[in-house]
């Protein structure tokens, strides 16, 4: 069984789609979603330096590009099926949806353009932020994250969590880091699936009237728990929550690996959640697509771990 992984905010690098504007119709494709979100997508993913990139307004709706970027040159949607698996981590969770056909791609870049765009308001509000908290015994890393009053926005699993909240409590939190453990910051601007995003979620519930969700072919696993989903509005249920609400991306993994998975192919910006699954499913093989180099071996990828053949790219971009 086959796992289509889409990574979520802070795996954007400078640069990174500039050799996929190489590929025939793939310039026409994020022109058009640029037009949607009201950005140059393009110029954003080849020129624009790791600051503009990292803004919330800018990085979601450009990693979400890009995942549907390379799920058009990739994937033929009527081969994916039940057996076949998506999820996307945080704002990857659009991307996910879109490709398993649970929003159709318009309202999956209406969706995060207002997401990202409500996100980054709420983040103005006060400094906050996110950092990564790898190893150290979990109880020890529950009570430091508590007592910095900090939110365990993201668990990981493999041995991370994000702790997110204000800058000083993230200071808190770096100058005294549970035993054994590292604090890493991320390149996000905000307290992301926190309480600091309410505002976002009302926002996005204003949103669902305009939204045209549609039941999921494959099989397509939630944030929240690590489950499936049953319908389009369920899902849609679990895009707009997720906002204020933990990323359960180790449930997400443990379920996979109860569903039999054998291989995790991850869209670009690729690397992040093949990473975590390398510590959290062992033994799972797994692909990262960063490049258009790497097409071929993903095309192998998908026909050994799903018997389905992936599309050639040709005239499909």
């Amino acid at each position: 069984m086959l796992a289509i992984v889409c990574p979520g905010q802070g795996s954007q690098t400078p640069g990174f789609l500039a050799p996929w504007l190489e590929l025939p119709g793939v310039r026409d494709h994020l022109t058009a979603l640029s037009d949607v979100v009201g950005l140059d997508l393009i110029a954003h993913g080849t020129v624009s330096d790791e600051e503009t990139i990292k803004d919330t307004a800018v990085a979601q709706p450009l990693i979400v590009a890009a995942g549907l970027m390379a799920g058009r040159l990739l994937l033929d949607p009527s081969a994916l099926t039940s057996a076949t698996v998506l999820a996307g981590h945080s704002v990857g969770e659009i991307t996910a949806s879109a490709i398993a056909g649970a929003l159709p791609e318009k309202d999956a870049l209406v969706f995060v353009r207002e997401r990202a765009n409500a996100m980054a308001r709420a983040a103005a509000v006060e400094p906050t932020g996110m950092s990564a908290v790898l190893g150290g015994d979990p109880d020890d890393v529950a009570a430091a994250l508590e007592a910095a009053g900090l939110t365990a926005a993201n668990a990981n699993g493999g041995g991370q969590v994000v702790a997110a909240g204000t800058h000083n409590q993230l200071e808190v939190l770096t100058a005294a880091p549970p035993a054994k453990a590292r604090v890493i910051p991320l390149k996000v601007a905000g307290a992301f699936h926190t309480s600091h995003m309410a505002p976002a979620v009302t926002v996005l519930e204003a949103l669902r009237p305009s939204l045209s969700p549609q039941d999921p072919l494959p099989t397509l696993l939630s944030n929240r728990d690590g489950a499936a989903v049953v319908s389009g509005e369920a899902n849609l249920d679990s895009l707009i929550a997720q906002v204020s609400r933990p990323v359960r991306w180790d449930l997400c993994m443990e379920n996979m690996v109860a569903m039999g998975v054998t291989g995790i192919l991850e869209l670009p910006p690729a690397g992040t959640l093949t990473g975590l699954a390398r510590r959290g499913m062992k033994g799972v093989p797994t692909l990262a697509l960063k490049s258009p180099e790497d097409l071929p071996a993903a095309r192998e990828f998908i026909l050994e771990h799903s018997g389905t053949a992936a599309t050639t790219g040709e005239g499909n971009a």
